[in-house]
């Protein structure tokens, strides 16, 4: 899976560029074949154009690139840094940069590397000058907090990617469920009205069985049959009432929490 599959690169792009912004350190996007995703953040002459530009800076560049890992040294003297991108156990790309210095360069020394390098000296410490510097202790907190932030984000996109047929499913059930719960409350609704009239019914024949005398009286224990029937049944559709009211306030809450 490429993270560009379910990845906005736009939410990765200002991350990038607001990390570079704050703290000065160059960054830049790479998938698990090295291959650029994002836009480059505050790269700088010195690195871009110098030392990657020269046959042999490049080469070891990208020897870096390839065999170094977390917070390091570079060739060149600068603190890079890589930190891997991981999705569900597996690494699909990484954050890199760095391209600072953890203190006051010796010109001299850089002078040196510029000419085993093939690159003209004067030229390469002008381009050092402007290469920002921190310390090591900042730069190391720096990149391990960009490398957090990144992999959280990540991680809950491919979360959201994911499980978006999952939640609309789920979002679906609970409209059905909702659906049924007022179907079975407006069919207790008759039920309780049938109810009242069973109890009417039963009044009207314990009446009619009083008038009749003896006769009347198996009649009338029919009757007090239905009476308690009746009110047994009232009290069970009110609890069914209550349940459902239950439910219904269950439901609502939870499609709000599709809604937010």
């Amino acid at each position: 899976m490429d993270l560009r599959e379910f990845m906005d690169m736009k939410k990765l792009q200002k991350i990038q560029d607001d990390f570079s912004n704050a703290t000065g350190l160059a960054a830049i996007a790479v998938g698990k074949d090295g291959e650029y995703l994002t836009e480059g953040s505050n790269f700088t002459e010195f690195c871009m154009k110098y030392t990657r530009g020269s046959t042999e800076g490049n080469r070891r560049c990208i020897k870096c690139d390839n065999e170094c890992k977390g917070t390091y040294f570079c060739h060149a003297g600068l603190m890079d840094f890589s930190v891997d991108i991981i999705v569900n156990g597996e690494r699909m790309g990484a954050v890199i940069g760095g391209q600072v210095l953890p203190n006051e360069p010796d010109e001299e020394k850089f002078r040196q590397t510029a000419k085993e390098l093939g690159i003209e000296p004067d030229s390469y410490i002008q381009a050092l000058r402007k290469v920002p510097v921190s310390t090591e202790k900042k730069i190391r907190a720096s990149a391990e907090l960009l490398g957090v932030i990144v992999n959280q984000l990540v991680n809950l996109e491919f979360f959201k990617y994911n499980n978006a047929g999952k939640l609309d499913s789920v979002k679906d059930n609970i409209k059905q469920s909702g659906e049924l719960v007022q179907t079975i409350n407006e069919k207790t609704g008759y039920l309780k009205g049938i109810a009242k009239k069973q109890t009417i019914l039963s009044l009207n024949a314990t009446i009619e069985a009083a008038r009749s005398g003896e006769a009347g009286v198996g009649f009338a224990v029919v009757a007090k049959s239905m009476q308690d029937l009746s009110n047994q049944s009232a009290g069970i559709y009110n609890d069914i009432e209550k349940s459902v009211e239950q439910i219904t306030q269950l439901i609502n809450s939870m499609t709000s929490l599709f809604d937010e």
